[in-house]
């Protein structure tokens, strides 16, 4: 029998646990009967809880975006320039160690052929642009090219590169500075 808690409580438990469960298996994937036993309560309570599978997915999926973008405008608040990159590079790189977000970042991404999924998607990648080209205030060229290697550091840390002696796992996983971005802009992609 699961430990009485509290309505938030009970809440942030199975968060917890659906976001592990949807992290690995994705939206199709993911059981509802492991996240409600691992709970230690019924599935019901589950959907009573979040309406439907899909619905607590969105959620995490959701959550996850915002955690990186909110961290990088908290690090870069007040700053503006490749000084407000650097600073969201930073933020970003160490937000990497958040696996399972990456992971349903990446899940969000794959079930994008699900229309509820892909404006989600939609609209907290548009979000994170915002959050840096609003507080940088650098060309749409600078942004875009400092949102892709955050891509990539994205997918080196699913990959666990860490754990890989490989001179490429080295070289996806190199932190970037905010120097790096100085020749890349509009005016010199043309």
């Amino acid at each position: 029998m699961a430990a009485r808690m509290s309505g938030p409580e009970r809440r942030s438990q199975v968060l917890g646990i659906a976001a592990g469960e949807f992290a690995d298996h994705g939206l199709h994937g993911a059981s509802i009967e492991a996240i409600a036993r691992e709970a230690g309560i019924t599935q019901a309570y589950v959907f009573r809880m979040f309406g439907t599978k899909k619905a607590l997915f969105l959620e995490l999926v959701g959550a996850a975006f915002d955690r990186f973008s909110d961290g990088m405008a908290q690090a870069a608040e007040g700053t503006g320039g490749l000084s407000a990159l650097e600073l969201m590079g930073a933020q970003y790189y160490e937000s990497l160690a958040d696996r399972t977000s990456l992971l349903l970042q990446l899940q969000g991404f794959a079930a994008c052929g699900d229309g509820e999924v892909r404006d989600l998607v939609r609209t907290r990648v548009a979000h994170m642009w915002d959050t840096v080209a609003g507080t940088a205030g650098l060309d749409p060229v600078t942004v875009k090219s400092f949102l892709a290697f955050g891509m990539l550091l994205n997918n080196a840390a699913a990959l666990d590169v860490d754990e890989v002696d490989e001179p490429w796992a080295k070289g996806v996983s190199t932190r970037i500075h905010a120097g790096l971005f100085e020749h890349i802009t509009d005016r010199t992609n043309r």
